[in-house]
């Protein structure tokens, strides 16, 4: 199966550098370009890209609000991983709370984007250990991550909550099964069950969720 994807940036060498890797990857394919927001939403309608890679700076509707309504369209399954050029951009806080499954720095390895487009397209966020967990605990500190919970933890069960703090916790499903002792196939399903049934796109939702609820809670 081919992974579509949407490149959005507006400056075109950035882009004709990821259009030559994601070309020359066997299992994707570059679905288009867009050079501003708008136009990344409107492609994303028009094309149905497995993937949009979001630049965050760019005039206009900048990639924050492209990510919210392409997340928000209830006829788009698009998944967005943004792009920034700081690891600690303070947008990359907006454009997880805007829906996007990830994010990417510009300096990173084009393997490493490629990987991580393949994640996303998956249906899996980025959690990784080395930016994600301190992307995430900074995020759920910040006043606005505790203005009130985002969902409500009412229609899971007490294994679920066990599964989705560990999850909070940045612990892959392999890792699940083992602190539970239950089989990774087991965790897999909670996790699965957990997405349905407090309505999140990927895993970077669910941790999210753990820390805006109270569930996991950032170190002193």
């Amino acid at each position: 199966m081919t992974v579509r994807v949407l490149l959005a940036d507006d400056q075109p060498l950035v882009r004709a550098a990821l259009r030559m890797v994601v070309s020359n990857a066997p299992d994707l394919a570059v679905a288009g370009e867009a050079g501003t927001g708008s136009e990344a939403v409107r492609m994303t309608r028009e094309l149905r890209p497995d993937v949009v890679v979001m630049d965050i700076r760019m005039p206009g509707t900048d990639g924050i609000e492209a990510t919210r309504l392409i997340t928000e369209d209830p006829g788009s399954a698009a998944r967005v991983v943004v792009l920034t050029t700081f690891d600690d951009d303070d947008y990359v806080y907006g454009a997880l709370r805007a829906g996007a499954s990830g994010f990417l720095v510009k300096d990173m390895a084009l393997d490493d984007i490629l990987a991580a487009v393949r994640v996303v397209a998956a249906g899996d966020g980025l959690i990784a250990p080395s930016v994600t967990r301190r992307l995430i605990r900074d995020f759920a500190a910040r006043p606005a991550g505790r203005a009130a919970p985002a969902r409500s933890l009412a229609p899971i069960t007490d294994r679920e909550r066990e599964v989705l703090t560990l999850v909070g916790g940045g612990l892959s499903n392999t890792e699940i099964a083992d602190g539970l002792c239950i089989s990774v196939a087991t965790a897999k399903t909670y996790v699965t069950r957990l997405l349905s049934k407090l309505n999140a796109r990927d895993r970077v939702q669910l941790v999210i969720i753990a820390y805006e609820t109270g569930l996991v809670t950032v170190p002193d």
